[in-house]
């Protein structure tokens, strides 16, 4: 059973910077295409894709976070990771990362129905 365990997730004040990091046990396909992303959520609100990267290594962000965050994956520590920069209180929300075998290369964050691997879910809270 593949599991992906997000940490990293606190509180931080505006302006200010976290580091998430999602590890997978074990790597979550044997075939090498597949799409790995982090979306967010805030209570009574749809789960809302932030970034994802793709086979190929290439990104794509959601608008309101373009320039402030950073994904990236080390194939080999199995690790997913979302450096971001410049938080504001918009910000705040549960976050989850995600594994999807249907999507390869993307040109923006894919929808949330086309991840069928998530993980538990880490807090973000940014004060003004």
């Amino acid at each position: 059973q593949v599991q992906l365990t997000e940490s990293g997730g606190g509180s931080a004040q505006a302006g200010g910077s976290l580091r998430l990091s999602c590890v997978s046990s074990p790597y979550p396909y044997k075939h090498s295409s597949y799409c790995l992303g982090w979306f967010r959520q805030v209570p009574g609100k749809e789960r809302e894709g932030v970034a994802a990267i793709g086979t190929d290594g290439k990104p794509a962000y959601a608008y309101s976070v373009k320039g402030r965050f950073t994904i990236s994956h080390d194939k080999g520590e199995r690790t997913l990771y979302l450096q971001m920069d410049s938080l504001s209180p918009e910000d705040t929300g549960t976050y989850y990362c995600a594994a999807s075998s249907s999507v390869a290369q993307i040109l923006s964050v894919p929808a949330a129905s086309w991840f069928d691997i998530w993980g538990q879910g880490t807090q973000v809270t940014v004060s003004s």
